[in-house]
């Protein structure tokens, strides 16, 4: 053997032993992907019953949604209504209400104004007071 052929067949065991080396790894990122693969299928088949359900559970709360709006709709509604009562019941009522009211205070005010007119002035003792 010359010393060419002894350094080609060197070269070949290192290249052999290279190959050798990386194929491991190699192996191992295989394995890895295939995991991952697997893995990957298993969530893909237990997502379909997480969405069914999902979807079920949005639909329910589309459906109280809507029935909030209508029971916010009613209430506006009610409050139109009460505060059209109240207006109403202060322009028909009010007015003469605080006239009656103004009449009363205005004759009790004048009928103890009289009744005070012929007596003398009470002292008033303070007890307690200092």
């Amino acid at each position: 053997m010359s010393p060419g052929q002894i350094a080609a067949l060197v070269a070949a065991g290192a290249f052999v032993l290279l190959v050798i080396l990386l194929a491991i790894p190699l192996i191992k990122l295989g394995r890895t992907l295939d995991e991952a693969t697997i893995a990957i299928r298993k969530a893909h088949q237990n997502s379909d019953p997480l969405f069914t359900g999902a979807n079920t559970t949005i639909s329910h709360v589309n459906t109280q949604l809507e029935r909030v709006d209508g029971i916010t709709a009613n209430a506006r509604a009610v409050t139109g209504n009460v505060s059209a009562l109240t207006s109403l019941f202060t322009a028909t009522l009010g007015g003469p209400l605080v006239k009656a009211a103004a009449l009363s205070y205005g004759v009790g005010k004048a009928i103890r104004a009289r009744r005070g007119a012929g007596q003398s002035p009470k002292k008033h003792s303070r007890r307690g007071r200092r």
